[in-house]
């Protein structure tokens, strides 16, 4: 296993193209494989565009939310890409005509569980795995890679919080919660490595079938309900790397022509 010193040190070469083919079979391991989107719900509060359409098929200054991410995998070279859709499913399709190589993985329980229920459906497809959001506008793209030292979610500093957030130590999470001070913003971004993601499949079942596990986020499942199982960390990113629209509101701000 490489230390975290080296690991930087290859991958820099790598963007570099200066790296040699040992120590590109040393990278290996780290090495992205999929990415996962999550991409079932209603989208309730930005209705009444989602009447019409699942919220990361909305374009946002022209272009769709969910495009600025498959466009940004794609780069990376990673093109091992499941969506998992529910709400308006069929309506989806129209992205194979951009990204043919997208398979999709249908929840037909969206509207019985939270997005624990997406979880269950790929849940043995998460080692070496990039878990996306689907309704997030991503702005710069460097906040993602090919390579992965180990497991973590994104997360914005904040001096103040009212939204999901960390609180950590040497950026390893330590609790999980809605508001606080001086405390990283979740984003709903995160890579899950081989170990964890074998694990994560086992956890995720065993919260699905808790009495109350069909309303839980699937982000309780390592972070607060088998939290024991994970050291997870947090990767600092900036406040408008990625944007998430959460009102209609927000998206007249961001797009003047649904004003």
């Amino acid at each position: 296993m490489l230390n975290l010193e080296k690991f930087n040190e290859l991958v820099e070469l790598e963007k570099n193209n200066e790296i040699t083919e040992s120590e590109l079979k040393e990278l290996e391991p780290y090495k992205i494989k999929r990415a996962v989107f999550y991409a079932a719900g209603f989208g309730s509060r930005l209705v009444p565009l989602t009447l019409e359409m699942p919220k990361p098929l909305i374009e946002v200054n022209g272009v769709r939310m969910i495009d600025t991410l498959l466009d940004a995998v794609l780069e990376l070279g990673i093109d091992d890409i499941t969506i998992v859709r529910g709400y308006k499913k069929a309506s989806m399709d129209i992205l194979l005509e951009k990204y043919p190589m997208i398979k999709f993985i249908d929840n037909d329980l969206y509207d019985e569980a939270n997005n624990i229920s997406s979880a269950l459906m790929v849940k043995d497809l998460l080692q070496n795995t990039l878990v996306l959001e689907s309704d997030l506008i991503l702005y710069n793209r460097d906040v993602l890679s090919k390579y992965a030292y180990e497991s973590h979610y994104m997360g914005v500093k904040m001096d103040e919080s009212d939204d999901w957030c960390f609180k950590t130590n040497d950026l390893k999470i330590e609790s999980v919660h809605i508001g606080g001070e001086d405390v990283y913003q979740m984003v709903g971004i995160s890579y899950w490595d081989k170990k964890d993601g074998l694990q994560l499949s086992k956890d995720i079942e065993a919260t699905y079938l808790k009495e109350n596990g069909k309303s839980k986020y699937w982000d309780e499942v390592m972070l607060i309900d088998y939290k024991e199982n994970y050291n997870v960390k947090v990767k600092p990113i900036q406040f408008d790397d990625i944007i998430e629209i959460d009102t209609y509101d927000e998206l007249k701000e961001i797009d003047q022509s649904y004003q």
